[in-house]
């Protein structure tokens, strides 16, 4: 019996204005831009996606579920842009058929720069999670499945989760299929559940790809590719952008008709089933233990860090940010920290990545630059502002020094 595990990754950053090293200004990011985005997005993938989903829902009498990651940063935009999108997912989580995962609130890096900031913004987004769906989350997710074992061990010594996810890579798999549950090794604890990256990427990337030999692509077909696991397999992991309906594949692809009809296709075998990731750590014992030495992610065809690492200006920038963190937590201020803690979101290192070829269209299509060196220039005067904020902010912390 393979159970389908649906989980999406909801996200869009706080985008910055230009801004050059004249500005004097503290608003670095783009109200304008930001409001335009987040609404246009929720008119084509999150309103519309979550009306079908709960429509899918009552119609299957609860059998179908899905899981959401929706990160702080998006909340916050959320409540600010469009707070009809937050009412959508409330009543999501009322069906009982929606579990929610946890993660760093601002999709953030922190992890390989500071576990206490790690840490923090973990336990800031479940708290979050808890208060606005009723359920604290039992499962991680780190930002673009950012994984090793290392951080496994990490996240079991919190005691808050049951699980993580990750991309089901072939190289950490060594022939292995990522249709199982498995154990992170040195950890008692926590189970693993690993991407099903072929059949996840045909529909979030390849479904409306003319050129594919597959396309075009039918619930009925994409059922069959399920089926073929029965006997060789306990869960399907389909992890993917919620984006993926309606924004990066349009409505005119057919993909929400793809969306509505899966779940009865699916079901036609009385083998299959629809679960949640606690539900599946639930139903399934791990039946190995995969090793991950070196950090892997979910992103571009190396799987590695090199779309957030990858050159000079990456490692300079992302060093630098972090490198104000003990200015920053000194200051205690909080429009300080907010700003310092959004520009860790990922996306302002992606847009500073110079690769290209198979690669290089998905990163210019996310890109709101010119060019990764006008992200990277940008950035940085917005960290130098920052910089000076802070540093103003403790000089008038100090106290006069006694006069004689």
């Amino acid at each position: 019996m393979p159970s389908v595990c649906f989980y999406f990754q909801v996200h869009q950053p706080f985008r910055l204005k230009h801004y050059t090293v004249f500005d004097k200004s503290i608003d670095y990011f783009d109200d304008h831009k930001n409001s335009a985005i987040c609404r246009k997005v929720a008119n084509k993938c999150y309103l519309p996606t979550n009306r079908l989903l709960l429509d899918l829902i009552r119609k299957h009498d609860g059998q179908f579920k899905v899981a959401f990651s929706i990160t702080g940063v998006l909340l916050d935009q959320f409540h600010k842009y469009c707070p009809e999108v937050v009412s959508t997912f409330d009543a999501l989580a009322q069906t009982g058929c929606v579990e929610f995962l946890a993660e760093t609130y601002y999709h953030s890096l922190s992890y390989l720069y500071s576990r206490s900031e790690f840490l923090e913004q973990i336990e800031k987004h479940s708290s979050m999670t808890e208060n606005m769906f009723g359920c604290k989350p039992r499962v991680f997710r780190n930002t673009e499945l950012i994984y090793n074992d290392e951080l496994a061990k990490t996240i079991e010594s919190t005691g808050q989760f049951d699980a993580i996810i990750t991309e089901g890579a072939d190289h950490i798999l060594k022939g292995r299929s990522p249709s199982f549950l498995y154990r992170p090794p040195e950890c008692e604890n926590l189970k693993l559940l690993l991407k099903n990256y072929l059949l996840s990427d045909d529909i979030a990337f390849r479904f409306s790809n003319k050129a594919w030999k597959e396309y075009p692509l039918f619930a009925d077909k994409f059922a069959k590719w399920v089926n073929e696991h029965n006997g060789n397999g306990q869960v399907i992991n389909l992890f993917m952008d919620y984006e993926t309906f309606g924004e990066h594949q349009w409505e005119d692809t057919g993909i929400f008709g793809f969306l509505e009809s899966l779940p009865e296709e699916v079901l036609k075998n009385p083998d299959n089933n629809f679960m949640t990731p606690s539900e599946v750590i639930r139903a399934y014992e791990p039946v190995d233990t995969v090793s991950v030495p070196h950090m892997i992610s979910w992103a571009d065809i190396e799987r590695d860090l090199s779309a957030w690492l990858g050159n000079a200006m990456q490692s300079n920038a992302i060093h630098e940010v972090y490198r104000l963190e003990k200015m920053i937590k000194e200051a205690r201020d909080e429009r300080l920290m907010t700003d310092w803690r959004r520009l860790q979101t990922s996306d302002h290192f992606y847009y500073m990545c110079t690769k290209y070829f198979n690669d290089g269209d998905v990163h210019k299509y996310f890109s709101p630059y010119d060019s990764p060196y006008d992200s990277y220039i940008n950035y940085m005067n917005v960290l130098s502002n920052l910089q000076t904020r802070c540093k103003k902010v403790l000089k008038e912390e100090q106290p006069l020094a006694a006069v004689n």
